[in-house]
């Protein structure tokens, strides 16, 4: 008996087979899940690398942490269950511009940088700091530490022109937009939304004859329901602050590290 897990799933559900499809899951953890038609990992291990069901290879990079950061800053801290709420205040003009940043280690952390010690931390704060100022570092320290795995498969020669989006924190137009924006690729969204478990009966069906192959399964089930395009300026905006997201878990390291 063969199993697969639940991010495999997604894959095959998003129809992210073949080399070079990408599918990015926005759920309690985040994970961005890459096919490839050829086996290979980074020198550090960053990202995983396992067999893939349409017969090739993936690579897998999985964040702790991703919209269950969003669920304890609503609900433990800011004690409310109503996210739209909070993001309304955040308007188009204010991304790219919050100066208060969000390490998303609230568990440790696993892809890339595989630290058990990793805390979550905010950096930036000011008195003149406001509540939505918070809620949207949150949801951008998020983009930005999926980004850190999409830049390990780069730096292996590996294309990523666009992804497939899923998961419980992509119903947020919000976040949809940042991450986008921050990862610099269109956002492709199934018509499907339950990619795990769609994923499941399409293989069941390759499995049963339905279909001859994954891929075929997949090219003949799998929609896209809308695409979240890039804004050039907004793009140009969030690559500055990539990079000040990036000096920041260096500069913390040894302090998470400290008993």
């Amino acid at each position: 008996m063969r199993r697969s897990g639940d991010n495999a799933n997604a894959a095959v559900g998003t129809g992210v087979v073949g080399a070079g499809g990408c599918n990015i899951s926005l759920g309690t953890s985040g994970t961005i899940f890459i096919s490839s038609d050829r086996f290979g990992v980074d020198p550090n291990n960053a990202l995983h690398a396992f067999a893939h069901a349409d017969g090739g290879w993936h690579l897998m990079g999985c964040m702790l942490s991703a919209a269950s950061c969003n669920k304890w800053w609503c609900e433990e801290i800011l004690n409310t269950d109503d996210y739209p709420a909070e993001q309304k205040p955040i308007g188009t003009d204010r991304l790219g511009r919050n100066q208060v940043y969000f390490l998303p280690y609230l568990m440790g952390e696993r892809s890339p940088i595989n630290d058990t010690d990793a805390r979550g931390a905010f950096v930036g704060m000011t008195m003149d700091t406001t509540r939505a100022d918070m809620v949207q570092a949150v949801l951008e320290g998020v983009a930005f530490a999926i980004r850190d795995s999409f830049e390990v498969a780069k730096s292996l020669g590996i294309s990523i022109p666009r992804s497939m989006l899923c998961g419980g924190g992509a119903k947020s137009p919000l976040w949809r937009t940042i991450l986008a924006n921050v990862l610099g690729i269109p956002l492709d969204l199934p018509r499907t939304e339950q990619g795990p478990g769609y994923g499941g009966a399409l293989l069941a069906m390759v499995g049963c004859g339905a279909f001859e192959s994954v891929q075929t399964a997949c090219h003949a089930l799998v929609k896209v329901a809308g695409t979240v395009e890039l804004d050039p300026a907004l793009t140009a905006r969030y690559e500055e602050c990539y990079r000040k997201f990036r000096q920041l878990y260096p500069a913390l390291k040894g302090w998470f590290k400290q008993e």
